[in-house]
């Protein structure tokens, strides 16, 4: 029905940027919000940042100020600028999207699709 496709993630020194890419394709009717949340090894998955259909953005505390999220309606996809990365921004970080879809001629709503995930690594 629906995948997400992320790119982007690498091995960046402390200080520096990345930029990861989420692509949603297959039969989509809307994309109600996308998102990404990251997991580092021994913790969990938390909420990075997040936007919405309208525009509206939301970011966790720990990345205000350095991170943000952009998004590409024409494309169905999502972005996350990454600037200033700190060591312990390393982890997995996950696509989340809120989508609804085209099924048997009738319009869906899932919630939660996840993407493969892209490992970020912030060290010297």
């Amino acid at each position: 029905q629906v995948q997400l496709v992320e790119s982007g993630g690498g091995l960046v020194q402390p200080g520096g940027s990345l930029r990861l890419s989420c692509a949603a394709s297959g039969s989509i009717f809307a994309i109600n919000a996308m998102g990404w949340y990251r997991q580092a090894p021994g913790k969990q998955r938390e909420l990075v940042a997040s936007i919405a259909s309208g525009g509206s953005t939301n970011y966790a505390d720990s990345v205000k100020g350095r991170f943000t999220i952009s998004r590409d309606g024409a494309k169905n996809t999502v972005y996350l600028q990454m600037n200033s990365l700190k060591p312990e921004d390393t982890a997995v970080y996950y696509c989340n999207a809120d989508i609804s879809y085209y099924s048997g001629g009738s319009i869906f709503r899932k919630y939660n699709y996840w993407g493969q995930g892209t490992q970020v690594t912030v060290s010297s």
